[in-house]
């Protein structure tokens, strides 16, 4: 999984990995994402990938077992989409 951001200053977008290059700042202009948790984010931000690609890998197997069942998206996804629309609704317009 390769999670994509828009950094709300610039409005370019970013990978984590150019993240984690830079220390927690925007490859494009330099400046921090979190002006008092810069190491903090970047280090939530690996690990979110980082879950995000255990989950894919896990999913890959069930699905390749072709089990006689199916999952409601609802209930892997639910709480992760709540949080990143709760982020991206704070992150509108550069507000912090």
């Amino acid at each position: 999984m390769k999670i994509k951001i828009i950094h709300t200053e610039c409005g370019r977008e970013i990978l984590v990995r150019q993240i984690l290059e830079t220390g927690g700042h925007c490859p494009w202009d330099g400046k921090p994402f979190s002006k008092d948790y810069t190491a903090v984010l970047a280090d939530a931000l690996e690990t979110a990938e980082n879950a995000g690609n255990v989950l894919e890998n896990a999913l890959e197997k069930i699905a390749g077992m072709d089990p006689a069942m199916t999952i409601q998206p609802r209930s892997v996804l639910g709480e992760s989409q709540a949080q990143i629309e709760a982020l991206n609704d704070h992150g509108k317009d550069g507000r912090r």
